[in-house]
């Protein structure tokens, strides 16, 4: 039987810690994705911003990588300018950090998420946990 992969929430309601700690560690690995098993809509702008980094990062650093491995000689020849060889290099490049900058905001924000949730989850817990009696 095919397994079924949905992006719907799942429901809000309290975690236990244990749950909460595999929300944070799924939004480490994978920004968004524990934000939305917590039931967190947020995880949707945080997936969108790390899908968005990772193909921009993908698509002009391999770009980057083919210009300067076909410009080496060049760059680093006995004749290079090197003040000249950095403003191309930048613009061969500026592309992919911004990709990297995308993906790193949307890491940054599941991050500060997933320590809410955590958060969350020890708060519910202290809450359920019967006074002492003395």
């Amino acid at each position: 039987m095919p397994m079924k992969i949905s992006l719907a929430l799942g429901t809000r309601q309290p975690l236990s810690r244990q749950t909460a700690w595999g929300c944070l560690t799924a939004n480490i690995a994978i920004p968004g994705s524990g934000s939305l098993a917590a039931g967190r809509p947020s995880g949707y702008g945080q997936l969108a911003l790390a899908l968005v980094g990772m193909i921009l990062t993908t698509t002009f650093g391999v770009r980057f990588i083919v210009w300067a491995l076909s410009n080496w000689s060049r760059l680093y020849g006995p004749q290079a300018d090197p003040l000249a060889g950095l403003t191309e290099m930048w613009a061969a490049v500026r592309w992919a950090l911004v990709g990297m900058g995308i993906f790193g905001l949307g890491w940054l924000w599941a991050l500060a998420t997933g320590l809410q949730i955590l958060h969350a989850a020890k708060e519910a817990e202290q809450s359920n946990v019967p006074p002492r009696l003395s």
